[in-house]
């Protein structure tokens, strides 16, 4: 992994950040703050950027690349949109990672520490919590849609496999 340590100054990587929905909405200030808690990181294809079962503070999202979501080492889902968030269920409830994430190309993210949110006082406390748990809403609202329409389909594809057993069934009872 190579880091990029200075983004405040790096005006493509905070285009990149503008051009995310979920943080178009935040104030320049805003943005500067969550750019003081982050760094830009790049992983090689193959490198591990999460692993299942351990303990950290660090969210991501995804500026370029594609990643691996890996359950007992096999992959379950990909990312590859600019702004793709990954990293933070552990972080919501402070479990270890439930699943891996991977590199399947080269990658770039913002990473961010949220545990940074605790060292601070007062008023910026309040903000930036507020920020990051109206991120945590909106993706985890939004994967919760994804979720239910997947389960309608499966639950109608079910459905329309329990009929066909069912045909076969009577067409194997009617045989001599």
């Amino acid at each position: 992994m190579s880091a990029r340590t200075n983004i405040k100054e790096n005006r493509d990587i905070i285009q990149k950040l503008r051009d995310i929905p979920i943080l178009k909405s935040m104030s320049r200030e805003d943005l500067r703050g969550l750019l003081s808690m982050s760094k830009v990181a790049t992983y090689e294809e193959e490198e591990y950027i999460i692993r299942e079962g351990q303990y950290d503070n660090w969210i991501y999202f995804l500026l370029s690349g594609k990643v691996g979501i890996l359950k007992q080492g096999e992959i379950i889902a990909t990312l590859q949109r600019l702004g793709d968030l990954f990293g933070e269920m552990g972080v919501i409830d402070g479990s270890p990672r439930s699943a891996s994430i991977i590199a399947l190309k080269e990658t770039t993210c913002l990473s961010i520490d949220a545990s940074y949110v605790d060292r601070l006082e007062g008023g910026s406390k309040i903000i930036f919590s507020s920020i990051l748990y109206r991120i945590f809403s909106e993706i985890l609202a939004n994967r919760l849609r994804m979720a239910d329409e997947e389960l309608v389909k499966l639950r109608d594809e079910n459905s329309i496999l329990k009929d066909d057993l069912e045909r076969a069934n009577d067409k194997i009872l009617q045989l001599p």
